[in-house]
């Protein structure tokens, strides 16, 4: 039997287990001490301690102790290091991907554009940096992107829209780059305005073949970072599919790729012209709108692709036994990417116990290859891949990813509209997702029509779920039905002697302000049950009709504090406490963490004047920079940490006192 150690943590973690386990394979999970307790440790056959993801000698000393003969990176952490690639090689176990030499060669983004030249594949237009041809910053054809030649996920990258802010963008560029990659080489590029970013799955086996799975569109992204990608993509033509599939597969021959791959390239809206922008030598995190899409030609007949399947068949030495012409797409497919934060909040980074966790209802078979699928009675089926249960612990320590919600269709426009009815089902209680923004997103014209390019979410606000239908959806869960009240002469339905001939009084229920309920009406709002169960001290939930337009929600109580889950939207109400004192509060100038992560810098001193929205200080958590600004002009009274310090959500960090005293 051969083993397999993962050598990652979360939902890829579980996603290649459950193929291993299918295909026979034993399975070794690796964990820290903030995971002894996570999902992937306890779905493996065996699991070991290590003391950091990204510690090689310790990962390969697990999978030495375990006897795995092969290990699987996923993504992220060690899945791109060619140090940990020479590592296992050297131990005798094999990577689930390509060899070091092909990592050093496409790992890093000026390798790979000399390898992208030399298959003739078109890449970005560039400047040189340096040596006799160095081109002076001055006469760049603004706007340019500086970006980390050793980077991906979108850091150490700046787009500078002219030569005033060169400077300041290049080194901060260069000192993200260096923490994030220990190396601190920049690549300057054109910018492109309006582009669209396409990337190929690709494939290699160890006897010569390659082969494309077809293309990927991921242009909705935020500050390079991926929120909804989709299979095929929407806006190219078939030329184009053509011409892009077969540049990705040049280029991967090219370096003698093996395993699964992705070749990422830039399209100009602008000229119908593509760029390749880097190769990634892993799995990606969006690989799963690709095995919702694509079919394989078997002795079976057409079914479904399994990437992890193809990746670990390819690392025992089989051939991939296909040809391109088996290769065929059925459908679209759109993947929305759940994180921890509040992306009506500034995207700050969330971390807490999570409560009350749904990933929607009625779980069923779906695709049992790849794991749980959401399904009604309609026919509806979303793949859910995720790493998130209640009572769970998630830290800033980690990729803030909790799963994914995956929808397919037989078009564009029933995949979308899957994807939008499985995101209204999610409810996460006791920290706040981004599933609220996701579903929203979804919803726009911009996203329907496709039109969204890969800077637009950097320059347009989507509105956010509605507070006051959410308070509505809770105050109808809260309250006591009729039927309820029948037996109960202490219920605001029972008839009295002052209301035989009168409505009922309303119940009032009260979430952070006063609101009447009645048997057809919360508030100012027409509403109607329409199933659920009614909220007692744990968990509720409700179908209702609310001014003619239906809605779902889940809501729990704990104490004081009402969670509401409303079109993916958490929203939390407090239950007044009537003997608090209710007193105004007053803004004093404390500053404080807004959520946990590391001081970068602390730019002032104890007794230093500042002015209004001068920097304070920067810290960082979850792959965000926050920069604290003095809120009006005054004298620092307080600096409660220091560069370098791990701080807690909500700690004083730094306090003003105003000019005038």
């Amino acid at each position: 039997m051969n083993t397999l150690l993962i050598a990652n943590r979360g939902e890829i973690a579980r996603r290649v287990i459950r193929t291993a386990r299918r295909l026979g394979w034993s399975t070794v999970a690796i964990h820290t001490d903030l995971d002894v307790g996570a999902p992937h440790v306890g779905e493996a056959d065996r699991a070991v301690r290590v003391e950091s993801y990204l510690d090689i000698d310790a990962v390969v000393a697990a999978a030495r102790e375990s006897g795995a003969g092969f290990v699987h990176p996923g993504y992220g952490f060690l899945s791109e290091r060619a140090p940990f690639a020479r590592a296992l090689a050297e131990a005798g176990i094999t990577l689930v991907g390509p060899s070091a030499d092909v990592m050093d060669a496409m790992g890093r983004k000026d390798a790979a554009r000399d390898v992208a030249v030399a298959a003739g594949v078109p890449v970005v237009p560039s400047y040189d940096l340096a040596g006799p041809d160095a081109t002076d910053p001055a006469s760049f054809a603004y706007p340019v992107l500086v970006k980390a030649a050793a980077g991906g996920g979108g850091k150490g990258m700046r787009v500078v829209r002219s030569a005033s802010e060169y400077d300041e963008a290049f080194a901060a560029a260069q000192r993200e780059a260096r923490s994030s990659f220990g190396d601190d080489t920049i690549l300057i590029e054109k910018y492109v305005e309006s582009g669209r970013h396409i990337e190929v799955q690709v494939m290699g086996d160890t006897h010569g073949t390659v082969l494309h799975f077809f293309e990927r569109d991921c242009s909705t992204q935020r500050r390079h970072q991926k929120v909804l990608e989709e299979a095929p993509a929407p806006t190219i033509s078939p030329d184009q599919r053509t011409a892009i599939t077969s540049a990705a597969v040049a280029l991967a021959q090219q370096c003698g790729y093996t395993g699964a791959g992705t070749v990422e390239f830039l399209l100009d809206n602008a000229t119908g012209e593509f760029y390749f922008l880097e190769m990634n030598t892993r799995l990606q995190v969006e690989h799963p709108v690709t095995e919702e899409v694509v079919r394989v030609r078997t002795d079976q007949g057409r079914e479904r692709v399994d990437l992890v399947e193809l990746q670990l068949r390819v690392a025992t030495g089989e051939p991939l036994g296909i040809d391109q012409a088996d290769v065929t797409l059925e459908g679209h497919a759109i993947e929305a990417r759940v994180y921890a934060e509040d992306s009506f909040n500034g995207f700050l980074p969330q971390a807490g116990r999570a409560g009350h966790v749904s990933w929607g209802a009625d779980f069923g078979s779906g695709a049992p290859r790849f794991g749980p699928s959401l399904h009604d009675a309609g026919g509806r089926h979303v793949r859910i891949d995720h790493a998130l249960e209640p009572g769970q612990d998630v830290s800033t320590s980690f990729d803030p990813m909790l799963g994914k919600v995956i929808a397919w269709g037989a078009d564009r426009s029933e995949a979308l509209s899957r994807l939008i009815w499985a995101l209204d089902r999610v409810a996460i209680m006791g920290l706040t997702t981004n599933t609220g923004f996701l579903r929203a997103l979804a919803d726009t014209a911009e996203f329907r029509e496709a039109t969204i390019d890969t800077a637009w979410l950097d320059h347009h606000e989507v509105e956010p779920p509605s507070r006051e239908l959410a308070r509505v959806l809770a105050a109808l869960m809260l309250a006591p039905s009729s039927a309820e009240a029948v037996d109960a002469p202490t219920s605001p339905w029972h008839a009295d002697g002052f209301r035989l001939g009168a409505d009922p009084a309303p119940v009032l229920v009260r979430l952070d302000e006063t609101v009447p309920v009645t048997e057809d009406r919360v508030g100012e709002h027409a509403v109607r049950w329409l199933g659920g169960q009614r909220l007692r001290g744990g968990i509720g939930s409700v179908s209702a009709e609310v001014d003619g337009e239906h809605h779902d929600a889940t809501a729990t109580q704990v104490g004081r504090t009402v969670e509401v889950a409303h079109r993916g939207q958490r929203h939390v109400f407090q239950v007044p406490d009537p003997f608090a004192d209710h007193g105004p509060e007053v803004g004093d100038g404390t500053l404080l963490a807004p959520m946990p992560g590391t001081v970068l810098a602390v730019h002032v001193a104890e007794g230093q004047a500042v002015a209004e929205g001068e920097t304070l200080g920067v810290m960082e958590a979850m792959k965000m920079e926050l920069a604290l600004k003095a809120p009006f002009a005054g004298a620092v009274t307080t600096v409660g940490s220091a560069t370098g310090d791990l701080v807690k959500l909500g700690a004083v960090l730094f306090v003003v006192e105003p000019a005038d005293g």
